[in-house]
């Protein structure tokens, strides 16, 4: 009984240890590095998001912008946040883990919407992370009608 007993214990070790790294290195949370799509900086880094989780939901908020000034305002977006400084500013919302994982872009998170502060515009949004990238997708209605990005964990 006592060896079933350390056995156990030593398995369940086991699998935390060798489990903890895997899931932190697929977790949404962290500071991502955005590259820009369009224009005459696309390709380029862009800006630094940092992704954490309130009360069960994800958001993302504009850490540093690497292509602009770092008071920078967001002179095209609407209502409270016209004219507000990018930097600090919520641009991904309400995100939450649907449990759905894709073989190649891995653990899917949605529901929320994600803000372009060059544009004010808001879209519907769904992201994946596999290890240290994150595939955003913003859409108007469906997400076939929509881009994509590629985010870059920063370590």
């Amino acid at each position: 009984m006592r060896k079933l007993f350390v056995c156990a214990v030593i398995c369940i070790f086991a699998a935390f240890f060798f489990s903890g790294p895997a899931n932190a290195q697929n977790a949404v949370t962290g500071t991502w590095k955005t590259i820009a799509d369009e224009g005459e900086d696309k390709g380029k880094a862009n800006s630094y998001v940092d992704i954490f989780e309130k009360d069960g939901a994800y958001f993302g908020k504009v850490s540093k912008l690497l292509l602009k000034p770092q008071d920078t305002l967001c002179e095209k977006c609407v209502g409270e946040l016209k004219n507000k400084p990018v930097v600090g500013m919520i641009i991904l919302r309400d995100m939450k883990k649907t449990g759905k994982v894709d073989d190649t872009l891995g653990q899917e998170y949605a529901g929320g919407t994600i803000m372009d502060p060059d544009n004010g515009k808001i879209y519907k949004c769904k992201v994946w992370v596999k290890e240290d990238v994150l595939t955003v997708r913003g859409f108007i209605g469906i997400p076939t009608l929509g881009r994509s990005q590629q985010w870059y964990r920063i370590n």
